[in-house]
């Protein structure tokens, strides 16, 4: 497999190919025992590995979790590593990249995943089931907020701080995967959350923000939020004033400032942290960096670009923004919106723009089979080609490979380009894809495309070859010439 780094906003291999991955989130939360998840065995079998790669997925986030790594304080599960590594041997198998998420929600495995019961410190507050979705934990539970808290204020366990504990973990298993020719990176906290000023943000949005434009009279807030959870009929058309942008920023602007200083204060120090653990075991493989929990919202990531407090710059890195609409695991799912998460997902471009960093969209999607929202699927894919942006699917179950969700994402796409590309993208109702790139001498190898059938017509500037490996997977191979590159497939 080629080596995969980073070249200014883009992902390269040795060859000096830019490369773009459709891919898929693979993470197992655990299985249910009691209060806390015990049982960390996916039903994953190297079949599931096999129709990825039929289906043209080329990358997996695959997922990791804390309490499964270090159940006991200091003591790793090196069973369970062994285990996700022979994943990503399977992964390798099929030429399958894949990268590292450090996965958490709620901050615990107490309350949904990630830390461990030792490392989840609540100061005595207990935590109360959520009622409608499962993230009202980050809005309302003091439990949540306050082993946020512990966290981010780097509380000792058994003398060492949680962040310090944090660090020494994922040191192990950097250990553990990293000459691993199949691993692209290492993210390193799933949408972190910021804790008690998280439930702040959550309740200056709804006063300031959501209550100044749904909520009047006599009705209590909080009462009318779970309203637009439950999907009450009489919020549902309500929700449409926010795919206006400017009403939509004017909801989230009254948290900004709240989690700007989260971004810079608390996340920033902690992540430098963290890049330098991993960075003192390999200096291969990408650092990738999120942003908080509500920057899923639309509201700015303020997190600083990745420099060591030696001074030292770090040049392999990439975001991973997150966005889901508003509407995400709730009954009125059916009516996401493509001008609210073009909102977020603008955002999430000006913050690359900044960081001048490539961009890999860590979740996205959310769907299940039958929603009716196919067309939001597929144009936020053709956002995402517009931006030249890679992506993971939020998230394979079962049964996954047989929907018409994956027949959306299994499109034609380019997965190495001998050269800098300019533009790409599937025009879905005349069944045309395009390519253009700018080739020079620095770029060695073949274009690559995956093409989920057979084409009708291709048309190419320099001489091409479709290959159909021994599975069925289909890969038009271009020879490119100096100079500016068309590619045209028809179907």
């Amino acid at each position: 497999m080629n080596t995969i780094s980073v070249n200014k906003m883009s992902l390269v291999d040795e060859l000096g190919r830019e490369r773009i991955f459709n891919g898929i989130n693979m993470v197992h939360k655990g299985g249910k025992d009691g209060a806390v998840h015990k049982d960390y065995k996916p039903d994953w079998t190297e079949e599931t590995f096999a129709s990825f790669k039929k289906l043209g997925i080329n990358i997996v986030r695959l997922g990791l979790i804390w309490d499964a790594i270090e159940p006991e304080c200091g003591k790793y599960d090196d069973d369970y590593l062994d285990m996700m590594i022979s994943y990503a041997e399977m992964c390798e198998k099929y030429g399958i990249y894949y990268y590292l998420d450090m996965h958490q929600d709620l901050y615990s495995a107490y309350y949904a995943d990630g830390a461990p019961g030792w490392a989840t410190i609540t100061d005595s507050y207990k935590y109360k089931e959520p009622k409608f979705i499962w993230a009202e934990g980050y809005f309302f539970s003091k439990a949540v907020h306050r082993a946020c808290d512990n966290f981010w204020n780097n509380t000792p366990v058994n003398g060492r701080g949680l962040q310090d504990r944090y660090c020494d973990m994922w040191k192990h298993v950097v250990e553990k995967f990293k000459d691993r020719p199949g691993l692209i990176g290492f993210d390193v906290m799933n949408e972190p959350y910021p804790g008690t000023d998280g439930g702040k943000a959550f309740r200056q949005i709804v006063k300031g923000g959501i209550g100044t434009i749904f909520f009047s009279g006599k009705v209590k807030r909080i009462k009318a939020i779970r309203n637009i959870i439950k999907g009450e009929d009489k919020f549902t058309s309500a929700l449409a004033v926010l795919d206006d942008r400017n009403v939509m920023k004017s909801v989230t602007k009254p948290a900004e400032s709240i989690i700007r200083q989260f971004d810079v204060k608390k996340y920033y120090p902690f992540f430098q942290k963290c890049a330098a653990a991993i960075r003192e075991v390999t200096d291969k493989g990408i650092i990738i960096m999120e942003n908080c929990y509500y920057s899923n919202l639309g509201i700015p990531c303020t997190t600083p670009r990745l420099v060591y407090k030696n001074g030292g710059r770090e040049e392999n890195l990439m975001f991973a923004p997150h966005a889901y609409d508003l509407t995400v695991d709730t009954p009125m799912t059916n009516t996401a919106s493509n001008a609210r998460v073009d909102g977020i997902f603008d955002q999430h471009r000006h913050t690359q723009l900044r960081l001048g960093v490539p961009v890999i969209v860590g979740e996205w999607g959310g769907m299940v089979d039958g929603s009716e929202e196919y067309p939001h699927l597929e144009h936020l894919l053709e956002k995402f080609d517009a931006n030249k942006w890679s992506q993971t699917y939020w998230a394979y179950y079962p049964g996954l490979m047989d929907t018409k969700i994956m027949k959306i994402i299994a499109r034609p796409y380019p997965q190495a380009v001998s050269g800098e590309i300019k533009s790409y993208g599937f025009d879905r109702k005349n069944k045309i894809f395009t390519l253009k790139y700018t080739h020079s001498g620095l770029n060695k190898g073949k274009t690559e495309i995956y093409l989920p059938e057979e084409p009708a017509k291709i048309e190419a500037d320099g001489k091409y070859e479709v290959k159909t490996d021994d599975r069925g997977v289909i890969t038009l191979c271009v020879e490119p010439v100096d100079g500016e590159n068309t590619v045209k497939v028809f179907y």
